[in-house]
């Protein structure tokens, strides 16, 4: 599987952006797909994750309720929606593949996921 993200770029606080993550190859719409951000300088976390079926989602405090993720596996794409952006949210984001030899769903380990996107930048101003 190969991903790409996009959609990244310069935001006011209070804003939002949609980013997406491309994927080619057979097994994307049997996998969980995860998404990480990285703040500069420190260390690659965990954002949210949708499953295969696109049914059941996951996302950490930090983010809940201001992001959601959905993906149409017709178009191999999982998108990432960020309302209410925070200057805080000021990350590199990432789009991964879970590796489904792992239990369960999902996972919020960084080395649980094998396939990664390239990611793309999101600022937000304030």
């Amino acid at each position: 599987v190969q991903l790409q993200a996009s959609g990244g770029g310069l935001v006011q606080a209070g804003g939002f952006l949609r980013l997406s993550c491309a994927a080619s190859g057979r097994t994307f719409s049997s996998s969980t797909i995860g998404w990480f951000r990285q703040a500069l300088g420190k260390e690659r976390e965990f954002v949210g994750a949708v499953s295969r079926g696109g049914y059941v989602t996951y996302y950490t405090d930090d983010v809940k309720g201001r992001f959601t993720i959905s993906r149409d596996n017709a178009k191999n794409t999982v998108y990432l929606q960020m309302n209410s952006l925070k200057p805080e949210d000021t990350a590199v984001y990432y789009c991964a593949c879970y590796n489904t030899n792992n239990s369960g769903w999902y996972s919020r380990v960084r080395a649980d996921y094998h396939y990664w996107g390239q990611g793309t930048l999101v600022t937000v101003s304030s």
